[in-house]
């Protein structure tokens, strides 16, 4: 399995404890708020917030909150900006930081402190967009589907990569296909747990066992962060790395 799957999957068993659920109801609660600002409480002619909706209800946000969600930022004069960071961890790995935020000069501190800290540098934008390419990722449960008739019909709809672990289908496409196979799924009354358009890393880079948890243990600081959406990393997610992870 693929680095960027490996991390996926770690994310997504981790998304299962509480802490971890308040966090990711927070960020699809920013995602909707900018969506609706963006493009209107009409989820019908908005597919972004389509997309907010779908992974609110992936990640088992109860019906209400979703919609208090759609009517709050449509009534709140607040507003997030949408910002990137780009630089290294420590032991040369690259990561690439997504945020949305309603106070800039708050952000920029807390991730250039998070960079140095932990022994890293923060780069300018654009340094590293050499190393990731935008992809868009499914996650979605097996369940009782067939999953060579599924793999089939998801292929010709234009996926390029699916894995299948723990009962888990995680489909990577090219940019230019994401809408396609998310057209796809909704014809075949499928949900998927998850879709967004994530930062694939071109190559990853191995380290020791002991040098990558302490990278992930960065990371997982920057996912952390109140303000943070997505963190992306070049870091080869080993299943030693998996199974320090999840000790």
């Amino acid at each position: 399995m693929s680095g960027h799957s490996k991390w996926s999957t770690i994310k997504r068993k981790k998304g299962a404890e509480d802490a971890k659920r308040s966090k990711i109801f927070s960020r699809i609660v920013k995602e909707i708020h900018v969506a609706v600002k963006e493009g209107g409480p009409d989820p019908d002619p908005n597919p972004r917030l389509r997309l907010a909706m779908q992974n609110a209800k992936g990640a088992n946000m109860p019906k209400d909150n979703i919609q208090r969600a759609i009517n709050k930022a449509g009534s709140d004069a607040e507003n997030y900006e949408e910002v990137t960071f780009e630089g290294y961890a420590p032991y040369g790995i690259a990561v690439y930081v997504e945020c949305l935020t309603d106070n800039n000069n708050r952000t920029v501190g807390s991730i250039r402190s998070i960079f140095t800290r932990s022994g890293g540098s923060l780069g300018t934008n654009g340094s590293l967009s050499f190393l990731f390419e935008r992809k868009g990722v499914f996650i979605i449960q097996q369940k009782d589907m067939d999953p060579e008739e599924f793999e089939l019909e998801i292929i010709d709809a234009g996926a390029e990569e699916i894995e299948i672990n723990d009962g888990i289908f995680i489909i990577t496409t090219q940019l230019d296909d994401f809408g396609a196979v998310q057209e796809k799924l909704e014809e075949m009354n499928i949900e998927a747990e998850n879709a967004e358009l994530q930062r694939i890393p071109n190559s990853t880079k191995r380290l020791d066992t002991e040098l990558a948890i302490k990278v992930v243990k960065v990371i997982e600081e920057f996912e952390d962060n109140e303000d943070v959406q997505n963190v992306y990393h070049n870091l080869e997610i080993t299943d030693e790395v998996i199974a320090a992870v999840n000790e």
